[in-house]
């Protein structure tokens, strides 16, 4: 399109023209959002041209209409009448809420401490607690703890990167939204129904695959383990990372929102590095299995209210 508006540019000197970019800055983006809410754009992409109060989209909408709508603006502006064309709404809506690093934080705070993310090193730092020693401990839970890391950390970049190249921010926010509020519930069913089995959590087949890897207790037996645990389990601990991806796409570029995917896999770790340091410093690893066995109904309260409030939050985000 730069010709294009060059040529424009040189047929027309008075005509001004401003370019933003999206990808590399958050204002810009924020302010693509507002005007395709304003003038009532779905999934809208790139190029797009806003004169007056008509928009056009896409290069070939563009190049066929763009002059004749520069003529227009031109004799409107010479004549100050009114164009005949549809006048677009004045925009009801306010910018969405910027990101803050508070707002990761705490859902990736509450996602750490759920009973599927602990339960696998658990069973694992017991079944080498008796006969390893602190350096074996740290190692082997250092290699798991690496691979949970890696796997969420990579498998978020996958999603967040697909979306915004292909310009599915809202579409992909909406549907984490609705994700966000439906396992939420089942979350809080389950719950509130007191089953002694939940419906978000490792299936038996994956259970017994993982423990082949417990008891080979190698480090690299460790990797692979936290892999399975990552991919087994994401239907368990997933919710409400899939509702943060929604929140960051939602407002942020690409590589905006990497300091905050960042953010959230540091923190969805940090109480494996502590059960880990616990087990390679001599506390007994049954009585962290016990305290998780104990608190597993109270944190699964709490994670599908966190979910509900999520999906809640990205809903009112686009419409709110």
């Amino acid at each position: 399109m730069k010709p294009v508006l060059a040529s424009l540019r040189q047929k027309y000197p008075e005509l001004d023209v401003e370019e933003l970019e999206i990808w590399h800055n958050q204002t810009n983006l924020q302010t693509f959002a507002a005007m395709s809410r304003q003038y009532g754009l779905k999934n809208a992409g790139i190029p797009l041209v806003v004169i007056g109060n008509t928009v056009l989209a896409g290069d070939a909408q563009i190049i066929a209409h763009l002059e004749e709508r520069i003529l227009l603006e031109k004799e409107q502006h010479l004549s100050c009448t009114t164009p005949p064309v549809k006048t677009a709404p004045e925009p009801a809506c306010t910018e969405p809420t910027a990101l803050t690093p508070q707002m990761v934080v705490l859902p990736a705070l509450i996602d750490s401490l759920n009973p599927c993310a602990l339960s696998v090193l658990v069973f694992l730092l017991i079944s080498i607690a008796a006969a390893a020693n602190r350096r074996r401990i740290l190692l082997i839970g250092g290699s798991y703890i690496a691979a949970v890391f890696l796997f969420h950390l990579l498998m978020g970049i996958g999603i967040f990167s697909f979306v915004t190249l292909a310009g599915l921010s809202k579409a992909f926010s909406l549907l984490g939204a609705a994700v966000a509020v439906i396992l939420g519930v089942i979350t809080l069913s389950d719950v509130i129904r007191n089953r002694e089995t939940f419906f978000l959590s490792v299936s038996e087949s994956g259970k017994g695959l993982m423990a082949q890897y417990i008891r080979l207790a190698s480090i690299p037996a460790a990797f692979v383990l936290g892999i399975l645990a990552g991919l087994l389990g994401f239907s368990c601990t997933g919710g409400i990372y899939i509702s943060i991806l929604a929140l960051i796409s939602r407002s942020l570029t690409f590589y905006d929102g990497l300091p905050y995917l960042l953010l959230y896999n540091i923190i969805f770790v940090l109480p494996l590095v502590l059960v880990t340091l616990l087990a390679a410093y001599g506390m007994s690893m049954e009585k962290a299995d016990s305290w998780r066995t104990g608190h597993k109904r109270s944190l699964r309260l709490v994670i599908g209210l966190v979910l509900v409030a999520l999906g809640i939050v990205v809903f009112l985000g686009w419409f709110g």
